[in-house]
């Protein structure tokens, strides 16, 4: 029995589209970074089907969306990507993990559109993507024919292609938490120790190579052994999240704020002096008094010592040395706070 022409054509159309569809698998299979992954994956979609519009659409308070936007660096990921509140995207998409296909009222779709006029738009194709069975965003294609993504049409492959961007970006995800983990403390998320004394190096050399200033902090919290002991481990995290949140909110984009080991911080300063240091650091110190770490019905208040060091100062030759006068600082800081307590304290009648 002769095969009619048109099925024909169209077994030999599906297998050209299967064989694009693989090749993109292919493709994006292993790639590790967040920026190369939806680049290559967006680059290699539009090439092969020639589509007009294509984008990412990610739920904005997922950690999926917060890392892509700390990774976004290119022109095309950045016109490509738009991010979406939760009730917004629910609300068009809802639950489902099957494409949805549109040709009509293009106005609704408008809150998953980056930079594209809806008034271009004829058809849509939504892919929902999926990270460990959580819909987090989308893959987004459309066209100005009214039929290229009419609804009723075969999505078959689309939902495959889906799938398998699932499926890639777990491994992503879990390269891109490995890769920050190497970099960053993972209580507070700031710098951890080795990186902050490389930066230290490089602003050490930048500030002697152009005769500029530059200040350190070393700090630690009051009695941390004490709000262990006392409130808890969970508690003491609390009040190392705070610390190194206020830090960090009252920094200038310049400024490095590193978790040192424990509960001591340091914050490098470019191009500040011992002045502006002491100005930054009260403001951190009058924003946590005025801050209470929560504990049951007892908050408390997170104290700080410091000591603060410059290059100008007698000593001072290596970044090395920028640590250790200001950590010697900080213990005569937390000696003087000793006495004070002590001079304070009454007398025992004898």
């Amino acid at each position: 029995m002769e095969i009619p022409k048109t099925l024909l054509d169209r077994l030999k159309k599906n297998e050209e589209i299967a064989r694009k569809f693989n090749e993109i698998e292919i493709s994006i299979l292993s790639i590790l970074e967040f920026h190369d992954f939806f680049d290559r994956l967006l680059r290699e979609i539009s090439d092969k089907f020639s589509i007009p519009y294509l984008w990412i659409a990610m739920i904005d308070d997922t950690s999926l969306a917060l890392q892509l936007k700390n990774s976004m660096e290119s022109q095309r990921m950045t016109a490509s990507t738009a991010f979406v509140s939760r009730k917004d995207f629910l609300a068009i998409v809802g639950n489902q993990s099957a494409p949805l296909l549109a040709n009509k009222t293009m106005g609704a779709y408008e809150k998953l559109f980056p930079d594209v006029s809806n008034d271009t738009i004829g058809s849509i194709a939504i892919a929902p993507i999926c990270l460990d069975g959580e819909i987090v965003g989308s893959i987004n294609q459309a066209d100005k024919d009214p039929y290229r993504f009419e609804p009723g049409i075969d999505t078959s492959l689309l939902e495959q292609l889906a799938l398998k961007v699932s499926l890639c970006l777990s491994n992503v995800t879990a390269h891109e938490k490995l890769k920050f983990l190497a970099f960053h403390d993972p209580l507070t998320g700031l710098l951890n120790r080795g990186v902050m004394e490389r930066i230290l190096e490089r602003e050490f050399s930048r500030a002697q190579r152009y005769r500029s200033d530059l200040s350190l902090i070393f700090m630690d919290l009051d009695d941390f052994k004490g709000i262990n002991d006392t409130a808890g481990h969970d508690t003491g995290d609390q009040a190392l999240c705070l610390a190194s949140d206020t830090l960090t909110a009252l920094k200038r984009d310049s400024d490095i704020v590193a978790r040192f080991a424990g509960d001591e911080f340091v914050v490098i300063l470019p191009s500040t002096n011992r002045s502006q240091a002491e100005s930054y650091i009260q403001r951190v110190k009058r924003h946590l008094n005025e801050t209470p770490v929560p504990h049951g019905n007892c908050p408390f208040f997170i104290k700080l010592s410091h000591g603060i060091s410059n290059i100008e100062d007698a000593g001072v030759t290596t970044p090395q040395d920028l640590i250790k006068v200001a950590d010697k600082r900080l213990y005569q800081a937390k000696e003087r706070k000793k006495n004070q307590k002590t001079s304070r304290a009454p007398e025992m009648s004898s």
